[in-house]
């Protein structure tokens, strides 16, 4: 299971920065628990942000980037995608983890990866930082997001 060796944080000072969570809605309960783990590392920092929904993780870079070109400090970008019988897992993987670093590099705005690529529904259950759950990708992602973003600020200033 991955998640072992992940580092122990401090609380940051998010205040200030302006964040966009983008989340895919397929597989309600799985989608849900990652959003309310971004949220949490969010109003925990004390950064503004909204939430904007889209269809699913193929959709989720163009929205990205419409965001963080409208002004946002960083994206959350939060999906899951679960493995079938046919090569359209790996396409829409490819195509959303791709689509997210070319933002990110285009725009050089960070892009919080929370995109959960799985083999089967009991993995984002595991990942979704609901209760029971062993990690919680959604606030590691929202979380990954504010310290790049800060880390940016600084590098600017």
């Amino acid at each position: 299971m991955s998640g072992t060796g992940a580092p122990e944080r401090e609380t940051i000072d998010g205040s200030g920065l302006n964040i966009v969570i983008v989340a895919g809605s397929w597989h309600e309960t799985i989608a849900n628990g990652l959003l309310e783990g971004a949220r949490r590392a969010l109003e925990g920092a004390g950064a503004t942000y909204r939430v904007v929904s889209v269809p699913g993780s193929f959709e989720l870079p163009v929205v990205a980037k419409a965001a963080l070109e409208a002004g946002a400090d960083a994206v959350v970008a939060l999906g899951v995608i679960i493995r079938g019988g046919t090569p359209h897992f790996e396409f829409v993987s490819s195509a959303a983890t791709d689509g997210l670093t070319r933002v990110a590099l285009d725009t050089g705005k960070p892009v919080g990866f929370g995109v959960l690529t799985l083999d089967d529904e009991a993995q984002g259950i595991d990942r979704a930082g609901l209760p029971g759950s062993r990690e919680d990708k959604g606030f590691e992602a929202a979380d990954a997001a504010l310290r790049t973003a800060l880390t940016l600020r600084e590098l600017r200033a």
